[in-house]
């Protein structure tokens, strides 16, 4: 199998798929390993690491993308600059991706049709399922707490304000007020730091057990409304989407919370759906001047109605942080997760050096976006309205 590993190109992003141990573990299994030279760099891992690790060193990109059977990203495909063509042009049918594709997001939705067009078989890492045999290859959770801290870190230094509860010669300066809403592994992470700076914290999740653990981090818990009938799977993992009605009843609970936030940490995703809009931009004018709002949930449309993609903006007097890949400025811990991560969902789908897919395992089949030119992902259907 040869498996190509090309430099990442969203601006900013300094991860890549593949560290110098998961190169020696894919040589020693067999693999043949092209790497493009220079995309270690920004994770501080440098070209002769990867030589002596047994990749094979690449200079033009187009070469990798034509000759790997397999290409290994952070990223979905992008417009390359350099080379005046999308990273998709450059690939061929029968050819598999396996990178994070957030193929239910409405601003992916064109490069998805493209990728079922030119018959890639594109498979997502957002959509790992929480399950026990998959924990090793989760690569959403492991971004998640290098985003839940990072963002959290992003949005304290957007405010003017101290975030520990301060005395001073001239009196007390309260402490910052933040809302983390959705205590999956990035909201927990970014609630911890934030508690652990002396802020004081308030979460909200749909899924009780969730709350639990928040409060145990020391969050007040803002109540949602929503039943946990409604609001959880039957196994009690996964939050479910919520109907328009009770997207509705959740906003009005959050209401007072969101006009007395100083930051506001958005991580409420449904698994392979488009995020849930939590906060309107009703929401955002009640907030107060100078305080900020991180939509870590950007990446499947966001939790915020007015968060632009990839954009930072101030809104309302409000600054909006809308980065798509902000573990990618942790790239050293993020990528040394992610390479594992990616490395052991390669070795799980592989078989006799080559990719088998089992449409009847849970693992492949919620991770399967494009195969045979159509789009089989169900929540990228939904999303498209072809559902």
């Amino acid at each position: 199998m040869i498996v190509g590993i090309p430099k990442e190109i969203m601006h900013g992003e300094n991860r890549v798929s593949a560290i110098p141990e998961t190169v020696k573990k894919m040589v020693d299994g067999g693999a043949k390993v092209l790497f493009e030279k220079g995309a270690g760099v920004g994770s501080h891992y440098m070209d002769e690491a990867y030589a002596e690790a047994g990749a094979i060193l690449i200079d033009d990109v187009e070469e990798i993308f034509a000759r790997a059977e397999v290409i290994l990203k952070v990223k979905e495909p992008l417009f390359n600059e350099a080379k005046n063509k999308h990273e998709l042009d450059m690939m061929q049918a029968g050819q598999y991706l396996i990178s994070f594709i957030h193929p239910a997001s409405p601003s992916n939705h064109p490069m998805v049709k493209q990728m079922a067009e030119k018959g890639i078989i594109g498979l997502t890492l957002d959509g790992i399922p929480r399950i026990s045999r998959a924990q090793a290859m989760d690569a959403l959770s492991s971004m998640s707490a290098c985003a839940g801290y990072k963002g959290m870190i992003m949005g304290i230094n957007d405010i003017s304000k101290f975030v520990p509860f301060v005395t001073s010669a001239v009196g007390r300066l309260k402490p910052a007020t933040v809302l983390v809403i959705g205590a999956g592994v990035a909201g927990l992470r970014a609630l911890a730091t934030a508690k652990g700076l002396g802020a004081m914290v308030y979460a909200t999740d749909i899924r009780p057990e969730a709350n639990k653990n928040a409060e145990s981090l020391g969050a007040t818990i803002v109540e949602t409304g929503v039943p946990s009938e409604i609001a959880v799977s039957p196994d009690g993992k996964h939050a479910n989407q919520l109907p328009e009605k009770w997207l509705e009843v959740e906003r009005e609970k959050l209401r007072d919370i969101v006009s007395k936030s100083d930051i506001i940490f958005c991580s409420a995703l449904i698994q392979g759906k488009v995020a849930p809009v939590l906060i309107t931009e009703e929401m955002v004018k009640s907030m107060q001047p100078g305080s900020c709002i991180v939509d870590i949930s950007i990446d499947q449309g966001g939790n915020c109605e007015i968060t632009t993609p990839g954009e930072v903006e101030v809104k309302h007097g409000v600054t909006i942080q809308g980065i798509k890949n902000i573990p990618g400025m942790l790239s050293t811990s993020s990528t040394i997760m992610f390479s594992k991560n990616i490395y052991n969902l390669l070795v799980y789908l592989t078989k006799d050096g080559k990719i088998n897919l089992d449409l009847s395992d849970e693992i492949t089949s919620s991770i399967l976006v494009t195969k045979d030119g159509v789009i089989v992902h169900e929540g990228t259907l939904e999303a498209m309205g072809l559902k």
